[in-house]
């Protein structure tokens, strides 16, 4: 296809990416909630939408099968990033990347203790790295469904994971301790799409970025 590809995955993100894309004069035709195609096309023939999984956007991104796409900053840290152009924080689909543990767990006094804890969750790059920084000795454990469910059935002393509301936290007596980083989405860009593309992409960022603000 000659026009522009856009990879957004379905739910929060496609949701805070409409918006944008209306400031850009690009309305998907279909709502991926409800229709069952995975190639969206929009109000503006030389651009479509692709339904991903929030995971694969920055791979279909990478590999110049979108233009462009929207990630987490927590898919970008755990995939890598390479390849990648990161033009603009779209301050959408925010959350906080914490550390979180059952109530009644003295996790203070673990750390203090040397103990080596295990830890479940889905991001075991972000994971890694917070637990070195702090000199913290770790088993990583690597899940891809409910992590509050890791503690609760005693698979782990604690999890990493994205919160936003804190209410699943709470539900199952589960308490944050630790804050790792804020996260909101980002827009990618396929690095040659942009050389070989710029006069059909830099208009689409323009727009974005007029909306997002400095």
């Amino acid at each position: 296809m000659d026009g522009i590809t856009i990879a957004l995955s379905k739910g929060r993100i496609f949701e805070e990416t409409l918006p944008l894309l209306a400031a850009a004069g690009i309305e998907p035709l279909e709502n991926p909630d409800t229709s069952r195609k995975l190639i969206i096309p929009t109000t503006r023939d030389d651009v479509r939408v692709v339904i991903v999984r929030a995971t694969d956007a920055p791979t279909y991104v990478q590999y110049g099968a979108a233009d462009i796409g929207v990630a987490g900053k927590d898919v970008l840290l755990e995939h890598g990033g390479e390849g990648l152009y990161q033009p603009l924080d779209l301050k959408i689909a925010k959350c906080r990347m914490m550390v979180a543990i059952p109530a009644g767990f003295d996790y203070e006094n673990a750390v203090r203790q040397g103990a080596r804890l295990k830890v479940a969750t889905k991001y075991i790059n972000i994971a890694r790295e917070h637990f070195a920084a702090k000199g913290v000795h770790v088993d990583l454990i690597k899940l891809y469904g409910s992590m509050e469910l890791a503690p609760l059935a005693g698979l782990a002393d604690a999890i990493v994971d994205l919160v936003s509301t804190g209410s699943t936290l709470k539900a199952n007596n589960l308490i944050a301790v630790e804050h790792i980083m804020d996260i909101s989405s980002r827009l990618i860009v396929n690095q040659a799409a942009l050389k070989l593309k710029r006069e059909m992409i830099v208009p689409i960022l323009d727009a974005f970025a007029s909306v997002v603000g400095p």
